[in-house]
């Protein structure tokens, strides 16, 4: 990871741009290497901080350069060193509920009272207060799989036994802008097909 944002590679060792899905796996990594005492708990909480400062601070906006994503969502790849939206990639439903997964993994992980662990829990529920589920409804009830700023709403939605039950479950629990139930008949109205 770059100890300087927390952002993990999406492959290595060749260089390469970050993805937010691996820095949601990366997150839980660092509860079970506590956890096996792989790294400390101190060290562990000093990554994640820096980790969800930057997702917490980071630029979100329309413009096509220069953000890190927009509405709450986070582009598929970011730069590692700026942070920045990594060439044309799209803001992606799923590769954010990814983070989200190892950003709320964090806040339950981290239960102590120490300032650090107050901390993590106050960002990580910041980062998912912000995403705007509703926004993502962009053909009635079913969820997109994402965003650009050059073509709009992706026109595929979610649907079908997958890798999204974790979107729509965390859009279903959003404290802020949760969507409706019907939300979850509409992806799991293809079940059969899948």
């Amino acid at each position: 990871a770059n100890p300087a944002n927390g952002l993990i590679p999406d492959r290595y060792p060749t260089p390469s741009f970050s993805s937010i899905a691996a820095v949601g796996f990366g997150l839980s990594a660092y509860a079970i290497g506590v956890e096996r005492g792989y790294v400390s708990r101190a060290a562990a909480r000093e990554r994640v901080l820096t980790t969800l400062r930057f997702f917490h601070d980071a630029p979100q906006g329309d413009a096509a350069r220069g953000m890190s994503g927009y509405k709450g969502f986070f582009y598929h790849f970011l730069d590692m060193k700026t942070g920045a939206r990594s060439a044309d990639s799209e803001l992606s439903t799923v590769d954010t509920a990814l983070l989200l997964g190892g950003v709320l993994h964090m806040q339950s992980f981290f239960d102590g009272a120490d300032a650090g662990e107050v901390e993590i829990r106050r960002l990580a529920d910041a980062i998912y207060r912000k995403v705007d589920w509703r926004w993502a409804q962009n053909h009635g009830a079913a969820i997109t799989h994402g965003w650009s700023p050059e073509h709009g709403m992706i026109p595929w939605d979610w649907r079908g036994y997958n890798e999204a039950m974790l979107v729509y479950v965390l859009a279903l629990g959003s404290p802020t802008h949760g969507v409706g139930a019907d939300a979850w008949a509409e992806w799991t109205q293809t079940y059969d097909k899948s």
